[in-house]
Order: C-alpha cells, then sequence, then structure tokens
C-alpha cells in the first residue's frame, strides 16, 4: 500500500485546496472534518456505488430462459474481481460483508449481497453472483455466469485509470478469456449456448460523475459544460453494448445512475456541519440528466434491433428511500451505518470503526454504498425489467 502514498498526499492536497478556505475552520468540528477529508478522501470519493434483507423470499419466475449472468461494471455490482488487484479499491475485509453468509467478506462493497445477487436467485440461477478473478471457481460457477465488474471504473477510461482498476475494454477482454476457458471445458457448441441464453447486467458510470463534478464544494455547474461530458459517456456505454452484441449477447439490461447528490460522503463535502443533510440537487440532476439521455438511446437501439435491450431505473427508487426512509423501514438516509456514516468507505470502513446496532434502519452501509436492505428494495423496483428479459424467448 506504501507506493500508493505520494499519490495519495498529492491528491488529498489538491482536493482539499478549495476547502481550505471555507471559513468553516473558525470551529472544532469543522477542524475535525478537514481532518478526516485529508486521512480519506482520495479512497472515499471514488469508490461509488452506483440493513437484513435475508427475511425477504421470493419466488422463482416460471418457464424462464435465462441460464446465465453476466455482469459488467463498477462496485455496485462487484462482488470481489478487485481483491485480485493492486487498488485501494477493496472491501474484503469486516465488517463489509458481515451480513453475508459465514461473515464472510467476498469484496462486495456492502454488508451483505448486491443486486445482481438477488437477480440471479430470483431467475433461478444460482444464489450469488461469483468474481470471474476467483481462482477457486469451478465449472460449475463458470457456467451459470460470472461478474466481471470492479470497483472504481467507469465508462470513461481515465476512471479507472485513476483508480488503478478494471476499466470496460478489459472487462470485455477477460469476457472473451472467459469464453475461450469454457469452450476448452465443455466445446464450442455449449459454450455459445450458454452466452446466448445469458442475461447481461451493466452498472456503470457513477464514478464519472462524481470525479467529473462531484469533489470540489460549491463548483459551478453549467450545462454547456455538462452535456458533451454525458454524451461521451453515452457513446462509451453504447460501444460496450455492441462489443456484447458482437461476442453474442442477446439480452442486456443496463442500470442508469443512482441520485448522485444523495450519497452520504457528497452530502458531507457539499454541506457545513449546521446545515441540514439534504440531496446535492445540483449533481443529482446531472445523474437525471444522463438518465434520460440514455433511456432515450437505449430505446433506439432496440428499435433498431431484434435483441432485448432495456433500460434499469434505479434513480426513482433509491431517491424515494431517501426522502422517505420509513416506508422502508429506514430510520437513517443520511449517513451510513460504519463509522460516522458521513464519510467511511473501502479501507477507511474497517474493523477499527463502530458500526451501527441495527443495520436493517439504515439505508446506507458505508458512505456510498447502500446496505443489503436497500439493495434489496431496489431489486423489487426493477422486477418489471428483470421479468421482462428472463422472459424473453
Amino acid at each position: 500500500m506504501h507506493i500508493y502514498s505520494m499519490d495519495l498526499i498529492m491528491y488529498a492536497a489538491i482536493m482539499m485546496t478549495p476547502i481550505l478556505s471555507i471559513s468553516l475552520l473558525n470551529n472544532v468540528l469543522a477542524l475535525r472534518r478537514i481532518y478526516y477529508y485529508c486521512h480519506s478522501i482520495f479512497f472515499l470519493f471514488t469508490i461509488i456505488l452506483h440493513g437484513h434483507a435475508h427475511a425477504h423470499d421470493f419466488k422463482t419466475p416460471k418457464n424462464t430462459s435465462i441460464t446465465s449472468i453476466f455482469i459488467f461494471g463498477d462496485s455496485t455490482v462487484d462482488p470481489g474481481n478487485n481483491d485480485y488487484v493492486k487498488t485501494l479499491f477493496r472491501s474484503n475485509f469486516l465488517p463489509y460483508g458481515i451480513d453475508f453468509p459465514n461473515h464472510t467478506p467476498t469484496g462486495r462493497f456492502t454488508n451483505g449481497r448486491l443486486p445482481t445477487d438477488f437477480i440471479a436467485s430470483y431467475a433461478g440461477v444460482k444464489e450469488y453472483v461469483p468474481a470471474y478473478l476467483d481462482p477457486n471457481l469451478r465449472l460449475k460457477d463458470l457456467m451459470t455466469g460470472v461478474s466481471f465488474a470492479s470497483a472504481g471504473t467507469g465508462y470513461d477510461p481515465t476512471t479507472a485509470l485513476k483508480n488503478k482498476v478494471i476499466d470496460l475494454t478489459t472487462q470485455v477482454q477477460y469476457f472473451d478469456e472467459y469464453k475461450k476457458k469454457v469452450e476448452h471445458l465443455i466445446g464450442k457448441k455449449e459454450m455459445e449456448k450458454i452466452v446466448s441464453n445469458a442475461a447481461f447486467i451493466i452498472s456503470c458510470g457513477t464514478n464519472d460523475i462524481v470525479y467529473t463534478y462531484g469533489l470540489v464544494p460549491y463548483l459551478s455547474l453549467v450545462s454547456d459544460s455538462i452535456s458533451p461530458y454525458l454524451r461521451f459517456m453515452i457513446k462509451q456505454s453504447k460501444w460496450l453494448i455492441q462489443e456484447l452484441i458482437d461476442r453474442g449477447a442477446k439480452r442486456i439490461g443496463v442500470v442508469g445512475l443512482p441520485p448522485v447528490g444523495c450519497l452520504p460522503a457528497i452530502i458531507t463535502l457539499h454541506t457545513s456541519p449546521h446545515q441540514p443533510r439534504i440531496c446535492i440537487e445540483s449533481l443529482s440532476s446531472i445523474a437525471l440528466q444522463f438518465n434520460e439521455m440514455l433511456e432515450r438511446e437505449l430505446n433506439n437501439m432496440q428499435q433498431q434491433s431484434t435483441l432485448t435491450i432495456i433500460y434499469g431505473d434505479i434513480y426513482t427508487p433509491l431517491q424515494d428511500q431517501f426522502i422517505h426512509p420509513h416506508k422502508y423501514g429506514f430510520e437513517v438516509a443520511d449517513r451510513g451505518c460504519c463509522g460516522s456514516g458521513l464519510f467511511e468507505g473501502a479501507i477507511t470502513c474497517n474493523s477499527l470503526f463502530p458500526i451501527c446496532n441495527d443495520r436493517s434502519k439504515y439505508l446506507f452501509w458505508d458512505s456510498i454504498h447502500p446496505t443489503e436492505r436497500s439493495y434489496y428494495f431496489l431489486f423489487e423496483a426493477l422486477r418489471p425489467v428483470i421479468d421482462f428479459v428472463i422472459n424473453t424467448p
């Protein structure tokens, strides 16, 4: 980890420049806040998303045609690929995974399961989607699908480069490697059948927005400067979809962005200690604008194709959880369960930090990622889309 220390110090110094000039330095609480920023901002705001849910049972849909699942994207769908990458963006240690079977910290950025685990279980494919880079994968694991996702990545290649994680081009290359490996084990025809009958899920982009617009408090956001970057992100998402289609994908679901301004870490950075902790609408509006562009493009691609290409909205349900937490059984929505819940994430959320007494009462696990319970509600909100995909011939 020491090889990153200079990068960490330089990054923290650069990002703290606009913060240190704020008048909050006049009180002790602000000084404490600045201290924590200096120690965690590098890994904190770039490991993005974008309670207990074990009690929730659901029926597997009948006549499903899906036999495997393949996943691409960031920490919202990374079950542990970053465990095998030389990066700071890891979560293979407690308290992460405290509610996963055997209290195992697999590398998932939450206390338990991810939405893709719920999807795979609901579709009757498998209980948990493993990381492709896990060296202990069996043939059965490979045949029913894996995740190539990497926490800290984005549609923008420079996002992954900054974080030293797996970019989308490499994730596609890993899929090529996967196909060759499975073909060697069971033959080309059977391998192609697995891919043809698979559901492909993409969840990415939050890190791009946070890196580009979310790290500097009180930044003036001008629409003319935002639109070109969002169009670039859309271009990258279409490239990824086409790459997967060229490799045999027939059912592709693409998840939009969450309300970025509602992430506790973002609220902390853009709010003084004496202000109410509410969503930063200027940042959430950027995510919403991207989602509208993405949904239009996916609809256009679907109309021009015989394949299934569909958009999944997580912005609306996650925002609803934040605004109406009690409707979902949450008591705390503006901070995470780990530590103070204001800034902790990845290596700053570890066994040295206390965690909340009742995780089921918290919307967020750390200051960026939802709890398993929140993820379950997102899965439920996506059920109509999931049903459509898995029941498409």
